[in-house]
């Protein structure tokens, strides 16, 4: 069997451009072809001997679903935020799992590999209730945004001025319900696919019993909590930029190599990680490191092998 030493217990974390990318076309087609050009980086990695699980974005193809959602509310019930959270999690997973498994064949590499549809748990009395501010779906009239407000109860907020648009909560992720039966793939050498989308929001009730909300958690705040309960070595998150910056986007812009646990906490004080993207994924990673983790690696898609070998992307250390 190819790849069957172990280097590293790996979480990959896929943001939602190694799918869809904001601005694509959405067709079936073109997100098969890009989920094949990351999962050509990712079954490498596989190869090499790294154990592999992987999580990931489903901003845009939620962002789908919802619209279909609307567009057909008088033909068929909408469905709530978890249900579509549940439905973008098979699909993207099947499209994952199958691409991989067609690559893993080529390549002579038999390991078993699947989906598994994840449920995390929130808190119902989590600040982000009171105060939604996750843009989900299409964006509205502002006649429409009324109807919606009063029909369903939504939130909804003007949206830099491209029209209004609901906003839903962000909830820290507390536990990964099948955490037991991931841990015990995991374990067992085989390669998951979990905690897509951050996973369907659900809450414990008095009586034991779970039931989902409406709310999106970060996919960077829940694999963090998924890769702590596996005790993984590292964390990959792999996102559009292939390095960590400093300045982003001015002339004095400073690409990062390495730096420690201490560093990152300094700069994300320092205001240069905005909230709205690698703010997060900086809080994720030093939450990893904090827990007993022992290094974040952040790069694009077609730099996975290299970052892992230290030649490539930022690497961030708990010393």
């Amino acid at each position: 069997m190819a790849g069957s030493k172990v280097n590293s217990n790996l979480v990959v974390s896929l943001g939602g451009n190694a799918l869809l990318p904001p601005g694509g076309g959405g067709t079936l087609e073109e997100q098969y072809r890009i989920t094949r050009a990351t999962m050509e980086h990712v079954v490498e990695l596989i190869a090499d001997g790294h154990r592999v699980l992987l999580t990931h974005g489903n901003g845009p193809i939620v962002g789908n679903i919802l619209i279909r959602n609307e567009a057909a509310r008088e033909i068929v019930p909408p469905m709530p935020l978890d249900i579509c959270g549940a439905d973008s999690q098979g699909g993207i997973g099947y499209m994952i799992q199958q691409t991989l498994r067609n690559l893993m064949v080529e390549r002579g590499i038999e390991k078993p590999l699947g989906t598994v549809v994840t449920q995390v748990v929130v808190d119902i009395d989590d600040p982000a209730f009171q105060n939604p501010t996750k843009p989900i779906g299409p964006f509205y009239s502002q006649d429409e945004a009324k109807r919606l407000s009063l029909e369903k109860g939504w939130r909804l907020v003007q949206d830099s001025g491209r029209g209004w648009r609901r906003v839903v909560p962000s909830p820290r992720p507390l536990e990964i319900v099948e955490l037991d039966f991931i841990k015990s793939l995991y374990s067992h050498g085989n390669t998951v696919i979990a905690a897509g989308g951050g996973g369907i929001p659900v809450v414990r009730e008095s009586s034991g019993n779970l039931r989902g909300v409406e709310a999106v958690i970060d996919k960077d705040r829940a694999t963090t909590v998924l890769a702590n309960a596996l005790g993984a070595d590292g964390i990959v998150i792999v996102t559009a930029v292939g390095k960590v910056s400093l300045n982003f986007g001015t002339e004095h812009q400073q690409d990062l190599d390495v730096i420690s646990m201490g560093q990152a906490i300094e700069y994300l004080s320092e205001g240069h990680f905005p909230a709205g993207s690698m703010g997060p994924k900086m809080e994720s990673a030093i939450d990893f490191l904090k827990s007993g983790g022992k290094f974040v690696l952040i790069t694009s898609p077609g730099r996975l092998r290299e970052a892992l070998r230290g030649e490539d992307g930022t690497r961030i250390t708990r010393d």
